[in-house]
């Protein structure tokens, strides 16, 4: 028998603009809630214009990320939390195909995230 402990089994990592944070967690309840706490802050923060690229594109706020909250767990796990421009958010799981989670009638995507990620560690 090793001795051996993985310590911060789960990692967040938050882009917000050209800043990276980095944390880990001894558990995902207490990952969770620091992803929620953090991604809230961000979403009443996000202000974003309209990019127009002239003859290109136009992006309106709703379609800029403004900051990615990323979830890296046991076996794998990848999830997270995208805000948009227009401070409104959506989580996904996945690592290099993001899947949008489907939230269920009522559910913010912090629940709809929350849930995925304990049925699955």
């Amino acid at each position: 028998m090793s001795s051996f402990r993985r310590v911060g089994a789960w990692k967040l990592r938050v882009r917000a603009g050209p800043r990276v944070d980095r944390s880990t967690y001894e558990d995902a309840g207490s990952a969770l809630a620091a992803l929620e706490a953090r991604g809230a802050e961000l979403q009443r923060d996000a202000r974003a214009r309209t990019v127009d690229l002239k003859v290109l594109r136009r992006f309106d706020p709703v379609q800029q990320v403004t900051a990615r909250l990323e979830l890296a767990g046991p076996r794998r796990l990848r999830a997270g939390l995208d805000v948009r421009g227009d401070g409104s958010a959506e989580s996904w799981t996945g690592v290099l195909r993001r899947r949008l989670i489907k939230q269920r009638d009522g559910e913010s995507p912090y629940a709809a995230l929350r849930r995925t990620v304990e049925s699955r560690g």
